[in-house]
């Protein structure tokens, strides 16, 4: 479902993000969604971008993203940025979770950094709601790259911590995990914070099913080598070969077997399938250890020899 939305406010809330509120133009509420949500924004002649929101899940009365401005990127931000005005028409997608908060009564950690902070913010306001046990670790680089931090503090108090490296003031994962045992965490920023937690985590042995990792960027491996492979199409045991320079939701496409797609890199987790057979190379930033034992994103993983689909 794509909804015509207003941009009802925009606003800078660090020196390279801004704040975007939408709203419906003739409802009063948006569907409703849970922390950890994101919205594909489709722009024209552009493409579609995934957003986190991070407001209150509790107010549907808008839907509220964070832009940071990429000056390298694929050129959606600088629109963005510099061409979409208040008042105008925005499609957005109903919100869809991958990076869900879990319900129960133990203690919670979240760990962020960058505009990865925006998931949190909303599993903030979540947990604050509750009257959830949680801390709040917030790295910066500095105040003016720090987007949310206002809003944060108001709405956390002493539950946050503010780690801003240019105070030499550094977030240590592995102090802050081996203090947090048996505790949900909830990490989501630059590929070295969220690697740096994954490490500390698994050097801890903590419990795999605790730790809750969300990226925005691609995985990246320069040593990846593409091979071709077959597919069996489990349902019809119709067999297709996926080309070493073609992905397998593209010759999936070209073959009549519909899947949703968005990012086509590996981090929206729209195109996710289930397998039933097979030795798959996992190359998107979505599913868990768990998950990738019968699910996969064809937009970027792979296999070798055969594969067999759920589809």
């Amino acid at each position: 479902m794509i909804m015509k939305l207003r941009l009802a406010g925009s606003q800078p809330i660090a020196s390279d993000v801004r704040l975007l509120r939408m709203v419906h133009p003739r409802r009063p509420q948006l569907p409703p969604w849970q922390a950890g949500s994101h919205v594909d924004v489709h722009l024209p002649e552009i493409g579609v971008r995934q957003y986190s929101l991070c407001g209150d899940p509790a107010d549907t009365s808008s839907y509220t993203i964070a832009v940071k401005l990429e000056p390298g990127g694929r050129g959606g931000s600088r629109w963005m940025h510099r061409e979409l005005a208040e008042g105008a028409q925005v499609h957005v997608s109903a919100p869809r979770n991958h990076f869900p908060l879990l319900g129960g009564d133990g203690r919670v950690v979240l760990i962020g950094g960058g505009i990865g902070i925006t998931p949190l913010a909303a599993m903030a306001y979540t947990l604050v709601a509750e009257g959830s046990d949680f801390v709040f670790h917030y790295c910066a680089r500095d105040e003016d790259r720090a987007p949310l931090l206002k809003e944060l503090r108001e709405l956390c108090g002493d539950r946050l911590r503010v780690w801003l490296s240019s105070q030499d003031n550094r977030f240590d994962p592995v102090s802050t995990i081996a203090r947090e045992a048996g505790a949900e965490i909830y990490a989501c920023g630059p590929e070295r914070l969220v690697g740096a937690v994954s490490a500390a985590a698994l050097a801890a042995a903590h419990p795999e099913n605790r730790l809750h990792t969300e990226r925005f960027t691609a995985l990246a491996d320069a040593d990846f080598t593409r091979e071709p492979f077959e597919v069996v199409l489990g349902r019809s045991s119709r067999r297709l070969v996926v080309p070493a320079d073609r992905s397998l939701l593209a010759v999936l496409e070209e073959n009549g077997v519909g899947l949703e797609s968005s990012c086509e890199i590996g981090v929206c987790g729209a195109c996710e399938c289930g397998y039933l057979e097979g030795d798959v190379i996992h190359r998107d930033v979505v599913l868990s250890p768990t998950q990738r034992k019968d699910r996969m994103m064809p937009c970027v993983s792979r296999a070798r020899g055969r594969l067999t689909l759920d589809v």
